[in-house]
């Protein structure tokens, strides 16, 4: 099948690619003469250069490539971009979140329960050095669908929706976000793992084509203190096996089945966990705790509750089909993203945990205290001790998560900002 496809896309080099815990993506370019090699033995990297946890004393990890991942690149004819299962040493890679993904995937759809979903990736365009927006006339206080700022980036944002269009992901609007310099580019929801793989693809896409343009994308939650951050909504729906929409309630005056209603009591309940999967840098937490922006709003729900067509709120449902999550940002690692509601929805429903009231706080019946995390530190603490979270991810992946964004923590309180010079100088 890889054959075939390299065949009718002329295709010259493989881009073999996997993305560590930190969301990085890894690759090395294969060209396909090499093909056979790649199929039988797959593409080796060493552990210790991503970010896993491991030693350079552990063997080589391998990505075996997957031909449904296959993905040319249309701004770059010849090359395909492709993914798969990561191994060592003959075993699947426990660290992998790809993996993890994939596995549970399967394990839901043997329960007779398939999650879809679909991501609201805002990003920013930014000049070439990431130190000011790239359009030095986007300057209204109140940005928000701006036309003229939209056009004025057209170049940028058209070939990048014409680019998934070729791809045949069905994107269906493109718009000025809240902040100046800021967008969005919406697709058609997908399978969880199709939109992980589409999500990380999507990423390189746009920071590649932001660079022919000589701008930069750049995904960071809070690049800017007086302006919104970038948030990833998540969409989601759980469905069955044969096609049917879980989330669809026969009495059309609720907002939810009780199954949709239990999925997301799930994400209320482990929110303090997922933190650190969905906001898993220091700067998420500027984001989260953003008091106010020059537009006026931070678009940030701090309120853990779920509510009907109301932003304000950490869950919302804007159709009685699906509810969007609006805690994650730019930060979060497409696989863990996917993995982290998964785990948390999925619990809520085994457990059958109940939401409460809709537009009222969430209280947690296992939880002394139920907030959202202020902080990277406080995130990772909650998520060590999120039991149920955790032996859904496994305790090799969740140990490495927390080992290695505790040594960023660490890093982060070793440095002195300005803002602590200016404040305590001639304390």
């Amino acid at each position: 099948m890889l054959k075939k496809l390299c065949e009718q896309h002329s295709t010259k080099f493989l881009l073999v690619s996997f993305t560590d815990l930190f969301g990085v993506v890894r690759s090395k370019l294969v060209p396909v003469s090499a093909l056979e090699i790649l199929t039988r033995n797959g593409a080796s990297f060493a552990g210790f250069a991503a970010h896993f946890d491991l030693t350079p004393a552990h063997p080589d990890i391998v990505v075996h490539p997957d031909a449904t991942t296959f993905i040319p690149l249309p701004w770059k004819p010849g090359v395909a971009w492709i993914t798969g299962d990561l191994t060592m040493a003959g075993k699947l890679l426990e660290q992998s979140p790809r993996n993890r993904l994939r596995l549970q995937l399967e394990q839901e759809r043997h329960h007779g329960r398939v999650l879809k979903t679909g991501v609201e990736a805002e990003f920013f365009l930014l000049s070439a050095d990431g130190a000011r927006i790239g359009d030095d006339q986007d300057s209204y206080t109140k940005p928000c669908y701006d036309q003229v700022a939209l056009m004025r980036s057209y170049d940028v944002i058209g070939e990048i929706c014409e680019t998934i269009d070729q791809l045949g992901w069905q994107p269906y609007q493109n718009d000025h976000e809240d902040a100046n310099g800021q967008f969005e580019i919406n697709w058609t929801y997908s399978d969880a793992l199709t939109t992980a793989d589409r999500h990380t693809f999507f990423k390189f896409a746009a920071k590649s084509i932001a660079e022919k343009h000589r701008m930069k994308a750049c995904f960071m939650p809070k690049p800017f203190e007086n302006l919104t951050g970038s948030g990833c909504h998540i969409h989601c729906s759980v469905w069955s096996p044969s096609g049917d929409n879980l989330f669809v309630e026969r009495d059309e005056e609720a907002l939810l089945s009780n199954t949709g209603l239990h999925f997301a009591a799930g994400l209320l309940e482990h929110a303090p966990a997922i933190c650190a999967l969905t906001n898993p840098s220091v700067n998420s937490y500027k984001r989260l705790n953003a008091n106010s922006t020059v537009s006026g709003a931070t678009w940030v729900s701090q309120k853990l509750s779920w509510a009907g067509d109301n932003r304000t709120h950490a869950i919302r449902v804007p159709a009685h089909d699906r509810l969007e999550f609006r805690i994650p940002d730019g930060a979060a690692n497409p696989y863990l993203l996917q993995l982290a509601v998964l785990a948390a929805g999925m619990s809520g429903i085994a457990h059958q945990t109940d939401p409460g009231p809709s537009e009222a706080p969430y209280f947690s019946t296992r939880f002394a205290s139920h907030a959202l995390p202020t902080s990277l530190f406080d995130a990772l603490n909650h998520l060590a001790g999120d039991d149920i979270v955790r032996t859904y991810l496994g305790g090799a992946l969740t140990d490495a998560i927390v080992n290695l964004r505790t040594g960023q923590w660490h890093d982060y309180m070793k440095s002195v900002s300005e803002w602590e010079r200016s404040t305590t100088l001639d304390c």
